[in-house]
């Protein structure tokens, strides 16, 4: 799979997806989790859901 990982720190950026508990996922632009440490496994269940 080719993409970008951004790792942002910027709480006005953060806050613009509507999150207000870190940690979050953002993948193409929709909170698919936040307020919890995920799993490689739990992500990589969400990267396949979402990319097919």
């Amino acid at each position: 799979m080719d993409t970008t990982i951004e790792h942002v720190t910027d709480f006005s950026q953060i806050a613009a997806y509507g999150v207000m508990t870190t940690p979050a996922l953002v993948i193409d632009g929709k909170v698919v989790s936040y307020g919890k440490v995920l799993k490689t496994d739990e992500i990589v269940k969400i990267l396949q859901k979402i990319r097919g």
